[in-house]
């Protein structure tokens, strides 16, 4: 058996934003796992040429949001960054961009004006009192699965 090599690209803390293109094969990768570039490009309903496809997804692996699995002729490609953790980082950047990094006024922006049904209005009292139970400090500004705050 071949020892499985990955390829991965360092991750930093605020990778470039992606285009539209980007998006939409990173969500066939979440939506769908891993595949070669045939099988995304079925997935995606043969929307790019092949070519086309496999650069998106080498511009996807530079910015860390996947990778490759280069053991086999055919490279698998695989989402490297889940969901929550790219809007995570999306909107710490967008708070430091537009609110000095204080990710409070964002929050509020975000939940103004919605209707939440009561799961999702449970899972916020829940991640309220979360917050109010831990020791303040340098972190204790930051929401829980943003960064500083985490260990």
């Amino acid at each position: 058996m071949k020892p499985r090599h990955v390829e991965r690209t360092r991750r930093g803390p605020d990778p470039p934003p992606l285009s539209e293109a980007e998006s939409v094969v990173l969500g066939a990768l979440w939506d769908h796992g891993p595949g070669t570039v045939r099988q995304l490009n079925q997935v995606l309903g043969r929307r790019w040429a092949y070519t086309t496809l496999q650069t998106l997804l080498q511009r996807l692996e530079a910015k860390g949001c996947a990778s490759r699995d280069t053991t086999e002729m055919a490279h698998v490609y695989r989402a490297a960054a889940s969901r929550d953790e790219l809007i995570r980082r999306r909107l710490k950047g967008l708070a430091d961009e537009l609110c000095g990094g204080v990710p409070a006024p964002l929050v509020l922006a975000l939940v103004q004006g919605h209707r939440y049904s009561v799961d999702e209005i449970r899972r916020f009292r829940s991640l309220l009192d979360q917050i109010e139970e831990r020791p303040t400090g340098p972190d204790a500004s930051q929401l829980p699965g943003t960064g500083a705050g985490d260990a």
